[in-house]
């Protein structure tokens, strides 16, 4: 916007874009092109949003990373682009045109302007680390049947030495108990020193472990987009009849568990299943039923 055009109608040529995602990216860029000062604010330490977790996007498959590198490059080189990280806006006054934003600047607790990116002050961080001083909250005597800890004893045989270990331990465990018990959650807290809540914390956060017990066959259907629009919805109503038991509960003999996901990554075969370790895609309802008589 020109400086006679500004004067003339008390506007102030300069944007806020709140989020720092790819949209908000490219509407940044897009402004800052069109000749206005643009301010991009997100809440988090830096830009990028949902698409800097991906690997590929859908439909196309295109690499995230891809997508989003060149629009960062961008945006830290334009002269009319100022962002914000950390902040988030807590009031917004006046009229279309002239409006004023009070941000909340949370402290990032380092000299920005002196950062050099050497990545150091991650090593001695004392809220990144922090877990690793804290001493175990249970106290109490952990009973554990000498057959399981035999078994809990050699698996921590085998991850030692390893550098953090906890997740492949608990994959170990896992895959030996078909679910993570309470008891052995405890000795293994115990038996590494470490709090039983960090171990509780990793254990609900990765979905493929469960606390509670499940059957011998673990049955999964996908419910992605593709899956779900090529009947995936009736490949589970036709498994809850087949096996007698809802979405995310286990048969009464242990044989069964059904569970949905909201990708298995096999889009060019939806709807899709896995019991176990089998792949199955293209499903019918008739088909389901005779794969699932293969299991029982």
């Amino acid at each position: 916007m020109s400086d006679n055009r500004q004067r003339r109608n008390g506007k102030v040529g300069a944007v806020l874009v709140v989020g720092g995602g790819i949209g908000g990216m490219q509407a940044a860029l897009d402004l800052a092109e069109s000749g206005f000062k643009v301010y991009l604010v997100d809440n988090k330490p830096s830009i990028g949003g949902v698409m800097s977790q991906l690997d590929k996007t859908f439909p196309t498959n295109d690499c995230a990373m891809c997508t989003m590198a060149p629009r960062l490059v961008e945006i830290g080189r334009h002269k009319d682009i100022e962002v914000i990280t950390l902040a988030h806006v807590e009031r917004l006054e006046g009229s279309p045109g002239r409006f004023q934003a009070t941000l909340k600047k949370r402290p990032r607790f380092v000299e920005e302007d002196k950062c050099t990116g050497c990545g150091e002050c991650m090593g001695i961080c004392p809220v990144r680390n922090q877990i690793y001083v804290l001493k175990p909250e249970e106290k109490k005597k952990v009973e554990l049947a000498a057959e399981d800890r035999v078994r809990v004893d050699e698996i921590l045989h085998e991850h030692r030495g390893e550098k953090g270990p906890i997740v492949s331990i608990l994959q170990s465990i896992n895959s030996s108990y078909n679910y993570l018990p309470e008891d052995v959650l405890r000795y293994l807290a115990r038996q590494l020193d470490i709090p039983l809540s960090l171990i509780y914390r990793i254990a609900t956060f990765y979905a493929s472990f469960s606390l509670k017990p499940r059957g011998k066959h673990i049955v999964t259907v996908c419910m992605g987009t593709t899956c779900h629009v090529k009947g995936a919805p009736l490949i589970v109503e036709t498994l809850e009849r087949a096996l007698g038991i809802a979405t995310g509960e286990t048969s009464e003999d242990m044989a069964f568990t059904l569970e949905t996901v909201n990708c298995i990554g096999c889009c060019g075969l939806a709807p899709v299943m896995t019991i176990g370790e089998d792949l199955y895609g293209k499903l019918t309802q008739a088909e389901v039923l005779k794969i699932v008589e293969k299991y029982r």
